[in-house]
This record gives C-alpha cells, sequence and structure tokens, in this order.
C-alpha cells in the first residue's frame, strides 16, 4: 500500500483491516454466503467420506468464511480453495479469492503461480466429475473429446474472469492512487510555488520602497538643504530691515526644517513598510496622485525633457549651486571625458550630490574637494572635505539628519557591482569614494 493509501485508510476509520465500513459489511456478506454454500457441498462430501453430516457441515462453514480474510491475507485464501478443490466445494471461495489475489499488490510471479495451481485443481476435478456423469448417464453417447473439453471450460470459466477481471481493478486502483498522488505532490508544489511568489512580491515591495526612498532622498534632500542654508545666510547678513528680514529668513528655515523632516518619516515609512502616522487633516491619495502629476508636469515644462535623468556632465552645475551657497568647493577631473550608461552616470552624480549635502548639513564652512576620475574600464569619484573652520558651524544651520544618506549612496553602488567607502579623515575632514564599472 502506498502512503497516500494508508492515509486515505487512516482516514476512513473501518474496522480492524478494512479501509471502508461497507467493505467490510461486503466481505461478512459474501463470506456468509460461501459458507452457505459450502455448508451444502459438504453434505455429500461427509457421506462420501463416510464421515457425520454435521462434520462436513461445520467444515464447509469453516472453508466459506475465510473471505472474510480476502483483503488482508489473499494467499491464503486461495490456498484454502485449492485444498478444499477435491472436495468439490468453494466455488464461489474460488472465484472470489481469485479475484482478490489479482486485484492485491502481489508480485505478479505469485499470482501466476497461485492462478495455476487452481486451475489445474480444477481442471482435474472437473475432469473426474464429467468422467463420473458419462458413465452414470446411458442416453448420451459422445466421443473422447467431450471430456477435455468440458473440463477446459469448466476451469477456464471458474479461473480465467476473475484472475482478468482482478488484473483490470487493481490496475485501475493502482493509477488512481498514483494520480491521487501526484495530484497531492502538485498541490505542495503549487503551495510552495505561492509561499515563495508571496516572498518574492514581498521582496520586490520592500526593493521598490527602498528605490522610492533613495530617490526622494537623492531629488529633494539636496535642494531643500540649499534653501535652508540660503535662509540662514539670509538670516545673518540682513540689514535695511533687519526684524522683518530675521522674520522672512526664520520663516524659509522653518519650512525647509520642516520639510526635510517630513521627508525622513517618509523614508522610515517607505523603508519599514509601516503605515504613515497622521498629522492633522488626511489628505486623499487621489488628491496626492493630482498634485504630484501636477508637479511633474511643472518640472518637465520648466527643465525640459530628460532621458534617465542627471548625469557626469551636470556636476558643473551642481558644484556652482554649493558655491552660491557659500561652499569653497574645487572639483577636478582627470582622464579623458566620455560617456557611460544612464545608471552608472545618474549613480555617480548622485553620490556626489549627497556628498556634498552631507558638507552643508555637518560641515558649513568647509571647504570640500570634488575629484572624477575616467579610466580604462571604470569610473571613480571622491568628495572630500576639511574640518570646518568652527565647530559650532556644523550645527547652526539646524539641519535635520535622517542617516539615511550613506545608506542610499552604498545601495547604488552595490547594485551596480562598485565600491562604495566612506569615513573621517586623519585631519577631521570626512571623506566619500565611489568606484562604478564602466559597462
Amino acid at each position: 500500500m502506498t502512503t497516500t493509501g494508508e492515509i486515505h485508510r487512516a482516514a476512513a476509520g473501518g474496522p480492524w483491516w478494512w479501509e471502508r465500513r461497507r467493505g467490510a459489511v461486503l466481505d461478512v456478506g459474501l463470506a456468509a454466503a460461501s459458507a452457505v454454500e459450502c455448508a451444502f457441498e459438504g453434505v455429500p462430501f461427509a457421506h462420501k467420506a463416510g464421515l457425520p453430516v454435521w462434520t462436513g457441515i461445520v467444515f464447509g462453514v469453516l472453508t466459506g468464511a475465510t473471505l472474510l480474510l480476502r483483503r488482508r491475507w489473499p494467499i491464503a485464501v486461495v490456498l484454502v480453495s485449492v485444498a478444499v478443490t477435491p472436495a468439490q466445494m468453494g466455488i464461489m471461495l474460488t472465484v472470489v479469492g481469485l479475484y482478490s489475489l489479482a486485484a492485491s499488490e502481489m508480485p505478479r510471479r505469485i499470482i501466476g503461480s497461485l492462478a495455476c495451481m487452481s486451475f489445474v485443481g480444477t481442471l482435474i476435478v472437473s475432469v473426474v466429475r464429467a468422467q463420473q456423469d458419462m458413465v452414470h448417464s446411458d442416453r448420451f453417447q459422445v466421443g473422447g473429446w467431450f471430456v477435455p473439453f468440458v473440463a477446459i471450460t469448466t476451469s477456464l470459466g471458474v479461473t480465467a474472469p476473475p484472475l482478468l477481471l482482478g488484473l483490470y481493478v487493481g490496475a485501475r486502483r493502482r493509477l488512481m492512487e498514483s494520480l491521487r498522488e501526484r495530484n497531492e505532490s502538485l498541490e505542495r508544489e503549487l503551495s510552495l510555488l505561492a509561499e515563495r511568489a508571496e516572498e518574492r512580491a514581498e521582496w520586490a515591495r520592500g526593493e521598490e520602497r527602498t528605490r522610492i526612498a533613495r530617490e526622494m532622498h537623492d531629488v529633494v534632500a539636496h535642494r531643500v538643504s540649499l534653501m535652508v542654508v540660503h535662509a540662514a545666510a539670509l538670516q545673518a547678513v540682513a540689514r535695511k530691515d533687519p526684524e522683518k528680514a530675521v522674520r522672512n529668513a526664520a520663516l524659509v528655515g522653518d519650512m525647509g526644517r520642516q520639510a526635510l523632516t517630513e521627508l525622513r518619516e517618509m523614508l522610515g515609512v517607505l523603508r519599514s513598510g509601516d503605515p504613515v502616522p497622521e498629522r492633522g487633516l488626511s489628505v486623499p491619495l487621489a488628491a496626492v496622485g493630482v498634485a504630484a502629476a501636477a508637479a511633474a508636469s511643472r518640472a518637465e515644462a520648466e527643465e525640459g525633457p530628460a532621458d534617465g535623468g542627471p548625469c557626469l556632465a551636470d556636476l558643473d552645475e551642481l558644484v556652482g549651486q554649493s558655491r552660491e551657497a557659500g561652499m569653497v568647493v574645487e572639483m577636478t577631473v582627470e582622464g579623458d571625458v566620455r560617456e557611460y550608461a544612464g545608471a552608472v552616470e545618474q549613480t555617480a552624480y548622485r553620490v556626489v550630490q549627497e556628498a556634498l549635502t552631507n558638507v552643508h548639513k555637518h560641515a558649513a564652512g568647509a571647504k570640500t574637494y570634488v575629484r572624477l576620475a575616467h579610466r580604462a574600464a571604470e569610473v571613480a569619484m571622491q568628495v572630500e572635505n576639511e574640518p570646518p573652520p568652527v565647530l559650532a558651524d556644523a550645527s547652526s544651520a539646524g539641519l535635520p539628519s535622517g542617516g539615511n544618506g550613506l545608506v542610499g549612496m552604498k545601495e547604488r553602488v552595490a547594485v551596480l557591482g562598485g565600491v562604495f567607502v566612506s569615513g573621517p579623515t586623519d585631519a577631521g575632514g570626512y571623506r566619500v569614494s565611489a568606484v562604478l564599472p564602466a559597462a
């Protein structure tokens, strides 16, 4: 019995070795019918053997009752039927026993051997009975072919149909079990595939959240940081109307800091997948989509179409913006300038952009060096700043920091198979370096 069969057997809950209750009822009925048949056939057997009649009846009942064991021990049932064949009893026992044996999981050689034994026994008994009938009957005169014909026909009629039917039922049962096992295997595989698909979908959602967070940080944080720096400078140098200039500058600074704080919270939500905390009135998602589309349209109208985002050619403009904000920046380019893949140029631009933003945040007033090197199979960039002139200036603008800038740069570079290194220098400044493959 296969594993699937054992599972269905345990689930059916039949008595003893029966899989189902109706199978037990059927076997009891067959055993009772066979016992009655053998009991009637045991009476003439007792007369011929010179035994008491009750002995033949009891022998017949016990012989026919062995059909109860046809599912558990079909070999024993067939052997009993072969043994009682000379007593000319147990036709039903022979037929049902051969069927049960052929339908079981027994090896084919055992089934063939027992079927041959049953056929030979039935053939011998049929020959003897046919000869006795011819001797006691004077009405018909037939040739010598009659006895073999009757014996062979009777033996084949008793053994062949149940044997073939049992083989067919057994093969069909095994086929059904095989299909059931295959179905269960496919269900398990589908379940595993569904789990893997869910894991991949969750991983993809996480990657998408991280990518969106990285893009939002790179695109928005730099310009907002510059806005805060300009506001701090305006607050320091205003002369004509100091009070009003101070109020306006403070308002711009507060707006910039609030924008950066909300951006940082949004980045945390996108990275963790937690719901956004409510702040006052909730904004419908449709309104957010409309506003985003309008902003994108305005940006496209102002800046023109872009193919794949910023590139290395925009570094001069990026450095110029930092210089306008009061930062002293020196930029050097080594090697022959050439074009790279869009992802490589955009990543290189974002690394320099984020490094300059960090200088604005943490080392205001520090002199900064931007180096770009075009090599044979790679492009390298490095942003290094000296210590700020006054340590207090590092946080004078009050720029909030979420700690995602370096993480985003490292993730971008790792995706392209590059190398990213960042850390403080011996002189007290900070250095950010990245190397990207050209292909």
